[in-house]
């Protein structure tokens, strides 16, 4: 990656107020980070990621608590069934747009296949399809809410 492209990005964490920046093009990437004060950091993203990776996970137990702010949402509180867990990050959305119905509700039945909601990734809309049949028991996030990677989102019992 052209050092100046580096550059233009590092001054363009310093005019935002962004936190962190990472671009990929091809086999490269570059992952800029206001790690601390006065300090924009560029590197390569597998040597910047080992660091922090490793160190943020120990007091969290699970991605859902680190989106929660350190409560947990999964466990107890979830009714028994079958939890539907996102498959990506991204946004989730409880419809197909703002003034449309949403998939699904609390106490209705869906078929393997239906469409319980979608997740917004990187601009792409990826659907959210129910793995088994059955009535939905909890939906556990909102529309327009960031979710994580493996986080609970519905229960079908």
């Amino acid at each position: 990656m052209d050092l100046r492209k580096i550059k233009k990005l590092i001054d363009l964490l310093e005019e935002s107020n962004l936190n962190e920046i990472e671009i990929k093009e091809g086999e490269e990437s570059v992952r800029l980070s206001r790690g601390a004060p006065q300090m924009a950091m560029a590197m390569p993203a597998p040597v910047i990621q080992a660091a922090p990776v490793a160190a943020a996970p120990m007091p969290m137990q699970s991605p859902v608590e680190a989106a929660t702010g350190g409560m947990p949402k999964a466990g107890p509180e979830l009714p028994a069934g079958n939890v539907v867990r996102a498959p990506m990050v991204g946004t989730y959305y409880a419809a197909p747009a703002p003034d449309k119905p949403p998939f699904v509700t609390v106490g209705q039945a869906v078929k393997v296949g239906d469409t319980l909601g979608i997740i917004e990734a990187m601009k792409m809309f990826n659907p959210i399809e129910a793995e088994v049949a059955g009535t939905v028991l909890a939906i556990q996030c909102e529309s327009g809410q960031p979710v994580e990677f493996d986080q609970p989102l519905f229960v079908i019992g």
